[in-house]
């Protein structure tokens, strides 16, 4: 049986060393949620980039190789790389993915092309004016074949066509998704995430009560041990992409790219734009904005726009 070895660093991700074609191993790491990666010749396990190695994972892998008669060693290093060059190697495998989608793209149109070409061709070979099948007539037989193959090649260029739109979509996808990323909605709303995720691990740090001003309110003791250490890493980490989304948001709200919107300069009777649609501000609150689903009513919707989804806004008095 092979010898395997399972990685995990940040920035490669999870992977199998050792595995072999025909080793049994293929449909046990499949069955443990791992992947084929093509381009880089190895299994994996998806989304495993970047994170904290998933120990309920490799675990019950590395027990159902064990088992199978494999020998299987774990090397682990859990470091975070800083959060500026994760983005900066995130930005490039982005830009070639959407490179590669692209030429795919282009071959999958041309091909497109090539059978609706074939596909018209065999249905020109039809006789003129649909005319009907000669039932019994010497010409019979070819005139159902030549209406097979024109069927058969215009389900052909249906599907190519089909794979083709795909294609060009999943590339048009690939090419916005770091636009997306760094759309400043997108990153005020990461900012918000991540500051409140560090007040939770602050509170896990620290000791904290829960349900706090009920009748079951709890004191829960500061982290401690293994436990403490691993939260102090995910802490540090956590104030590393703040610090970067924040310098990420400073620099949009510098270019005019965002503004920097709050209760000082939203109030009641305000119109802001929210996701492509205007609307009329009932209250502005510390962190979002309630609006009015019918102004004229004074009825309000139930959604709540946080002040950095705001791209747009327009006084009352205007």
């Amino acid at each position: 049986m092979a010898a395997l070895t399972i990685t995990h660093n940040r920035e490669a991700g999870t992977l199998i060393e050792g595995t072999q074609r025909g080793d049994g191993t293929a449909e046990i790491l499949k069955a443990q949620g791992w992947r084929w990666g093509r381009s880089i010749g190895a299994w994996y396990v998806p989304q495993s980039r970047g994170r904290n190695l998933k120990t309920w994972i490799t675990g019950r892998t590395q027990k159902a190789l064990e088992a199978a008669g494999h020998e299987v060693a774990l090397e682990a290093d859990d470091t975070a790389r800083p959060v500026a060059e994760v983005e900066a190697d995130r930005a490039a495998r982005q830009e070639a993915r959407a490179e590669a989608l692209a030429q795919k793209a282009q071959r999958k149109a041309a091909r497109a092309a090539d059978a609706q070409h074939a596909a018209d061709a065999a249905a020109a070979r039809l006789p003129e004016g649909g005319e009907p099948i000669k039932v019994g007539h010497h010409s019979e037989t070819r005139h159902r074949n030549a209406i097979d193959r024109a069927w058969n090649a215009q389900g052909r260029a249906i599907r190519a066509d089909e794979d083709a739109t795909e294609v060009q979509r999943r590339a048009s996808a690939a090419t916005n998704t770091t636009a997306h990323r760094y759309s400043p909605a997108t990153v005020a709303g990461r900012i918000q995430r991540l500051e409140a995720e560090g007040r939770k691990l602050a509170r896990q740090l620290d000791g904290y009560t829960a349900d706090r001003g009920t009748p079951y309110a709890e004191a829960i003791p500061a982290a401690t041990g293994r436990r403490r250490e691993a939260i102090q890493a995910d802490a540090t980490e956590n104030a590393d992409a703040l610090a970067y989304w924040r310098g990420v948001r400073a620099q949009q709200l510098a270019a005019g790219e965002a503004a920097d919107y709050s209760a000082e300069t939203i109030h009641a009777g305000d119109r802001i734009k929210v996701g492509g649609t205007w609307w009329t501000v009932a209250r502005a609150n510390a962190k979002t904005c309630t609006l009015y689903f019918d102004a004229e009513r004074k009825i309000t919707s139930s959604y709540r726009a946080p002040y950095g989804k705001i791209t747009g806004h327009q006084p009352a008095s205007k």
